[in-house]
């Protein structure tokens, strides 16, 4: 049901960690595509040892142009974009089908729940301490701990894990790659599906997965998504994430057109307009 698309830069115990878990912990069949990013660490070589499907760039080409690579080799149904340094929680995928399954339309856009060490105010977030890398992992205590875990549907999904259909990534284009490296990436790719009618974005409470945080990030030089995203869509990605696909509040169901007047309280566009003539 699902290709998983995973770019990777150099993280070769994170890549592993996260590969080992979908294979044991998915309920479904799925295709793992990962794009391999330099890979002079010995990513390169362990792929093809495993037998892993890849596409490969001598440099970091960062996510956007990797993700769309990998992408072209996916052939299931629906595409998965998962972060290198996640580990995938036991059916963390059959609860994506199972909501899937349950839809009228393939126009959607869903994301599995993170359990993060730290603390980022991010109200969709399980904040739960099992490790900060893969050292100091401590993954029988998180499974032990998974069933008292317990998160509400939330509205917003971006987010990855992402999901969409393979039919609405073929007809957004996957992810813009003027936003190399990848800032502001995942609100764009939100942004475009909304222009493509979807109204439905979920993050699926019971689906999770842990995650490390910014292992690659904190290594690259950062576009300014904030403002290419404000530039290109006339709305402000902070905007845009709070009130249209209300991202992290409590899911409700279908979402309605925000009414006329948030543009207009929109600060950042405000700002932008003032500083800068385009």
């Amino acid at each position: 049901m699902f290709s998983i698309i995973i770019p990777t830069w150099n993280n070769l115990s994170y890549v592993k960690l996260c590969v080992e878990s979908i294979k044991k912990n998915s309920a479904l069949p799925c295709q793992i595509i990962l794009h391999i990013n330099d890979g002079s660490d010995g990513t390169l070589d362990w792929a093809r040892e495993q037998q892993i499907q890849y596409t490969h760039t001598p440099e970091n080409v960062g996510i956007c142009i990797a993700v769309n690579m990998a992408g072209e080799l996916a052939v299931n149904e629906n595409i998965v974009y998962m972060n290198d340094d996640m580990y995938a929680c036991p059916d963390w995928d059959k609860y994506l089908a199972e909501e899937i399954k349950s839809l009228p339309t393939d126009n959607f856009m869903l994301s599995s729940t993170m359990i993060e060490p730290r603390d980022s105010n991010n109200g969709a977030v399980i904040v739960a301490d099992f490790g900060r890398d893969t050292e100091s992992f401590r993954e029988k205590d998180l499974l032990a701990a998974l069933p008292s875990f317990h998160k509400n549907d939330w509205s917003g999904s971006s987010w990855p894990p992402v999901v969409i259909s393979k039919k609405y990534w073929n007809i957004i284009g996957g992810f813009s790659i003027e936003f190399s490296p990848g800032m502001a990436s995942d609100d764009d790719y939100a942004k475009k599906m909304w222009e493509a009618g979807c109204r439905y974005f979920k993050g699926v409470g019971k689906s999770m997965v842990y995650h490390f945080q910014t292992k690659s990030t904190l290594r690259i030089k950062k576009n300014n998504g904030r403002k290419q995203f404000l530039l290109k869509w006339n709305c402000s990605s902070s905007i845009f994430n709070k009130q249209y696909i209300l991202k992290g509040q409590a899911f409700t169901g279908i979402l309605k057109e925000p009414p006329t007047e948030v543009l207009r309280k929109d600060k950042l566009k405000t700002w932008f307009k003032k500083k800068f003539v385009y």
